[in-house]
């Protein structure tokens, strides 16, 4: 019997993906946010597809932001970009 694969909702386009194809977003239970690109750090979770347009859309939704109930500092988006940028 093959192995269920994980699917997780992308904050920016909202389609539904394999979790591994996605980049983590998550608040961890002090509040501070973090990419989480093992997908292993407790917290809660917001996902995000590798590409700039699913990005742009969940910054200018803030998509991200609901999804933890949390603001997100600036410098998290900029990692964001900077980790698409080196992904292209």
């Amino acid at each position: 019997m093959p192995q269920k694969v994980p699917m997780r909702q992308c904050s920016g386009c909202r389609e539904r993906k394999p979790k591994k194809e996605l980049i983590r977003v998550v608040r961890d239970p002090e509040g501070n946010i973090a990419l989480d690109f093992k997908g292993k750090k407790s917290g809660r979770g917001a996902y995000v597809c590798p590409n700039r347009e699913c990005l742009e859309k969940a910054i200018r939704n803030r998509a991200l932001e609901r999804s933890l109930n949390v603001k997100i500092p600036k410098e998290i988006y900029d990692q964001l970009q900077r980790q698409l940028e080196d992904g292209e």
